[in-house]
Parts: C-alpha cells; structure tokens; sequence
C-alpha cells in the first residue's frame, strides 16, 4: 500500500519537498543574508498551510479559526519566549543568521502534516467533514505557522534594534 500511496503522489509534491530539505539544510549553519529573505520561508510556510486548509476543508468557519488560534498561541510563546537569532550583518540591510535545525523539522512537519492528511483523507473523505479532525489538523497547521511567524517577529525588533543602534551610533561618531 505504502508504494501505491508513493507512486500516485504528484511530481510537484517531491519538488516542494526537495525545496524545503534545501531551505532546511541551509538554515542549519550561520549565515549572511538581506533581511527581507528571513520572510521567505514564513510566507512559504503560511501560503502551503492555508492553501491546504482551504483546499481540503474549506476557505471559513471552523478551519480558519482553529488555525488562527495555533498560530496566535504558538506565535505569541515564540515571539516573547524566544530570543533573536540575528546579529548585525556587514552591509546595510544585512544580518548574520544563527544556524539551527528547528526550520528543518519543521519544515518537514508541515510537509508530513500535509501529506500524511491528504492520504487519509483520499482514503477516507468523510474525515474532511469531522469537526476534531479538522480541528487537530487546523490547530496542527497554526502551531507551525505561528512558530515561524513568532520568530520572524522577534527577529524584527532585533533588526529595528540593530538599525537603531547603528544610527546612533553614526550620528554618535
């Protein structure tokens, strides 16, 4: 069942997948980057959860407010719990990234979520219409999305931080 189950999965279902494993693996060790690419994989990870929300419960109600209440709850721990990963890069705009594996797991917890959810539900549609289902798996989806999204905030106040610090630091010289 499981080769069944692997080979009636898309082609685009394995590119995303080797995506997020690239984003993954590179998110892993410290890094320069712009500070406009920190929003890249929480917009990814947002749209793939909402898409799929939307695709396979429905775009209101009951999904989109457990999800919301994931995201808001997790978000929240992330973003006043956690600390920045940021430091000031060595141009403007930039910033060096601490590596971590947590963007790994989590990536690849979404995309398990996501397909081990569609799987069930090609075997059993009724699923889609069963309230603690859709709630587990919409709660699921917000956790992981308020993950991101919660330390991409802090992550902003640290940059605003280090933008003001150079300022004063500039007009301090």
């Amino acid at each position: 069942m499981l080769i069944q189950i692997i080979s009636h999965t898309p082609l685009y279902v394995w590119a995303i997948l080797a995506f997020l494993v690239s984003r993954g693996v590179l998110a892993m060790r410290e890094r320069e980057m712009e500070f406009r690419k920190l929003f890249i994989i929480p917009l990814v990870m947002l749209a793939l959860s909402l898409q799929d929300i939307a695709h396979k419960f429905g775009a209101g109600g009951l999904p989109l407010a457990a999800w919301a209440i994931g995201t808001a709850a997790v978000g929240t721990i992330m973003f006043t719990s956690s600390r920045a990963r940021i430091a000031a890069g060595s141009t403007a705009g930039s910033v060096r990234v601490a590596g971590s594996r947590a963007p790994l797991v989590l990536m690849m917890a979404i995309f398990m979520t996501k397909y081990a959810t569609a799987v069930v539900l090609a075997m059993q549609p009724a699923l889609a219409h069963q309230a603690s289902f859709v709630l587990g798996v919409c709660l699921l989806f917000g956790a992981f999305n308020g993950y991101f999204l919660g330390r991409l905030g802090r992550d902003a106040v640290a940059f605003q931080d280090l933008a003001g610090r150079l300022r004063n630091a500039r007009t301090a010289a």
